[in-house]
């Protein structure tokens, strides 16, 4: 299982990294300003930030009591991202419809798209992260 640590280094450099990417490539495709996509960006991270930290440490404790490990195969990583999106997705939507002044539906439509980029981007960033940061059980070779 991670330490305290290793989880906020996890989940701060997976947002600072996607901040980077995310906010120029959003407004360009909606046709908003950099300043009113980089708000929206900024507290979407803060929030998956907090969402990441408590949902990978509620996911191993989940995988350790019924698989007893916190080993991920592809499938299990599939879903891992899967769910955390959808999660994030219901917190997120009532903000970007009230801060941008848009209906349910286009945040949803909006929201959608940045899930999309966010479900490739948390399948290889955290399959990436055990590779470079790997379980204390677990070599870096392993494709767990």
């Amino acid at each position: 299982m991670r330490t305290t640590r290793d989880r906020i280094r996890h989940a701060v450099s997976f947002e600072i990294i996607a901040l980077v990417v995310i906010t120029p490539i959003g407004a360009w495709a909606f046709g908003l300003p950099l300043d009113q996509i980089g708000v929206v960006a900024l507290v979407s991270a803060t929030i998956a930030t907090v969402w990441n930290y408590l949902y990978n440490l509620l996911f191993d404790h989940a995988l350790i009591r019924f698989a007893g490990h916190a080993g991920k195969s592809i499938p299990m990583r599939i879903f891992h991202a899967l769910l955390f999106e959808g999660g994030l997705l219901l917190i997120l939507l009532p903000f970007i419809a009230w801060y941008l002044g848009v209906s349910l539906l286009t945040a949803f439509l909006m929201d959608v798209s940045f899930a999309a980029f966010y479900l490739v981007y948390a399948f290889a960033f955290n399959w990436l992260y055990d590779l470079a940061f790997p379980l204390p059980s677990e070599s870096s070779g392993t494709a767990s």
